[in-house]
């Protein structure tokens, strides 16, 4: 199996027990698995990184598999936003531009290791339920590795990605409801044995998205922002975001942890919710009601994982309506030329109330990650703007 040298193997969080390379699902504890490193044997001071690829994989010292599928996915910009942020009272504002990936999403950066394992493990066929855009990354990385790939998604995922899933060779089922509907759907329905694409069931796709953390400190000469803002559904964007700076901590790139903060539509925020009461799991969000159909994740599956990921950050939770949310993605549209979805558009809403709030404010130099394509919900905002009249 081609793995990097640092790599040591999957670990559980609980025993620190070893897996393979490939291994899926819980540990025998129960507990997640994640990847682990020699991180003694990596060394990117005095220009080590300058002949390596401007995408994830100029950080593959830190990533499982050595010979990966790949659609160059990563190396997105970080584009400065001012008049963001004089709105919002933020000494600086960025916006790491994750619509710029493959599929258009920063999900192709866990996708694309994640498939690679499928692989590896000698997978006939893939599969994941999906609100819409893992469905269309799994559906492009799959073909690429010649595996068949099954995306069940809920019937309000937008018809791009379900477009996309098919354009891409994928096939799909299309559950009627939300996602907790398409999750059912998934092991009641596929009878075939199949390799799991799932967040967390399978690790790589949360240790693939580190390396958004790993871009925004290596962009500022590994200097770090005083605050970086995600918005989180399953959780596995906020764990991999925050085990990212970790990393760079463990090989003596940076010597503290950004504060992350992780955004949730107020229709739909179980972990802002936990976060309040100061649990370390969360309860099932009863009547979730948001119309960003991507973060409308009422009990995620990385929910521990987030919630320990931003508390040892020193970061916090936010959460913020739809109607801020939607305002926010057009704005950047309109004043930063960024194309901000809806999802992106919870966090830079979420960054606001963080001002707002007194939580950051006229000295801080934040970084918003929009983690998808405007056109993937391009109605959404459109709608928006027709409900203001214009």
């Amino acid at each position: 199996m081609g793995t990097s040298e640092a790599f040591r193997g999957l670990f559980c969080v609980e025993t620190g027990e070893r897996y393979d390379a490939t291994a899926t699902g819980e540990s025998d504890a129960d507990a997640r698995l994640e990847a682990r490193y020699d991180y003694d044997a990596v060394d990117w001071t005095g220009g080590a990184l300058a002949d390596a690829p401007r995408s994830m994989w100029r950080y593959a010292d830190l990533l499982a598999f050595s010979n990966p599928v790949t659609a160059g996915e990563g190396g997105t910009p970080l584009v400065s936003a001012p008049t963001l942020a004089d709105d919002a009272g933020l000494g600086s504002l960025s916006i790491k531009d994750e619509s710029r990936n493959p599929t258009g999403t920063v999900l192709d950066r866990g996708l694309a290791p994640a498939v690679t394992a499928a692989r590896e493990a000698g997978a006939d066929l893939a599969a994941l339920a999906t609100p819409g855009n893992a469905g269309q990354s799994a559906a492009s990385y799959a073909g690429m590795a010649g595996i068949r790939s099954y995306a069940f998604v809920p019937s309000r995922a937008p018809f791009s990605n379900k477009a996309m899933v098919n354009v891409h060779g994928g096939e799909m089922r299309i559950a009627g409801g939300r996602y907790p509907d398409a999750e059912a759907a998934l092991h009641e329905q596929l009878q075939s044995k199949w390799y799991t694409l799932q967040e967390f069931d399978n690790p790589h796709r949360h240790d693939g998205l580190k390396t958004v953390a790993f871009e925004i400190a290596e962009s500022a000469s590994w200097d770090l922002p005083d605050a970086v803002v995600v918005p989180a559904g399953t959780g596995e964007v906020v764990a991999g975001v925050a085990k990212g700076f970790r990393e760079l901590r463990e090989i003596g790139l940076i010597d503290a942890l950004p504060p992350v903060y992780a955004v949730q539509p107020s229709g739909c925020a179980p972990l802002v919710a936990a976060a309040e009461r100061g649990d370390e799991t969360v309860e099932p969000w009863e009547s979730p009601d948001t119309i960003v159909g991507e973060l409308e994740i009422p009990e995620p599956k990385g929910a521990a994982a987030a919630l320990a990921a931003v508390e040892a950050t020193g970061g916090g939770f936010v959460a913020v309506d739809d109607d801020d949310s939607l305002e926010s993605a057009v704005v950047a549209a309109q004043e930063a030329g960024v194309e901000v979805g809806a999802a992106g558009g919870v966090a830079l809403a979420g960054a606001g109330t963080l001002a707002d709030d007194g939580a950051l404010g006229s000295g801080d130099d934040v970084v918003v990650v929009n983690t998808e394509s405007g056109t993937k919900t391009a109605d959404v905002l459109r709608s928006h703007l027709m409900g203001k009249g214009i």
